[in-house]
């Protein structure tokens, strides 16, 4: 269901490697959008919807997770996507919300196109099936290098590892790598924020960034 009209909400995706910070960095934007007067959505990926949140816990729960193919991991996840964007995202933006997005198509691209090595022609062309014309009107990339993502994961002290959590700094490094080479090629969307600044630091820069291109 791509959107009919010119919607006067947001899009804001979020990206970045296990362990960046974006959860912190997004509450940190919603309240202060909010407290400037804008209607705020925050949502994350995958999950969003009952259906995504499904499809989340066979992703990242699974027991058989680990024998999970890269193709199915593909499309497990742009299903979640797609039913977010059509249920969630899209009404959203057509009502005028700023909707902030805990990771977006890109994510696709970078873990399972680039990660897993799966061809880039494909894993695009469902990405833009999945999302229509439902684009990020920016995306603040959270940048940490790989060794720290995976430092500040054994940090957490809850709950296990999920699937994702469990990769190796190669992983890591290749979609750092990955993120960054997308960054540079779409400048016009896409924004790069030194994640090893401390919270407040980064929050002031990723709001300079969002008044100075979402108006």
């Amino acid at each position: 269901m791509p959107l009919k009209q010119k919607p006067s909400g947001k899009l804001i995706s979020f990206e970045g490697s296990e362990g960046s910070g974006k959860s912190t960095q997004i509450a940190r934007l919603a309240a202060h959008l909010q407290k400037a007067g804008r209607e705020v959505l925050s949502t994350r990926e995958p999950g969003g919807t009952e259906i995504g949140e499904q499809i989340r816990n066979i992703i990242v729960h699974n027991s058989k997770g680990d024998e999970m193919c890269a193709e199915t991991e593909l499309l497990l996840f742009t299903a979640a996507r797609a039913q977010l964007v059509r249920e969630v995202i899209a009404p959203a933006l057509t009502r005028g919300v700023i909707v902030l997005s805990d990771r977006y198509l890109d994510s696709s691209t970078v873990y399972q196109g680039i990660g897993r090595n799966l061809a880039a022609d494909p894993v695009n062309q469902i990405n833009r099936f999945a999302v229509g014309n439902v684009m990020p009107d920016l995306t603040i990339v959270i940048d940490v290098p790989e060794k720290v993502s995976l430092a500040r994961l054994k940090q957490r002290a809850s709950d296990l590892p999920d699937r994702m959590e469990r990769e190796n700094i190669d992983f890591y490094t290749k979609v750092r790598e990955g993120y960054l080479v997308l960054a540079k090629g779409m400048p016009e969307r896409f924004v790069v924020v030194d994640g090893t600044k401390t919270e407040e630091v980064i929050a002031k820069r990723i709001w300079e960034e969002v008044q100075d291109r979402v108006k």
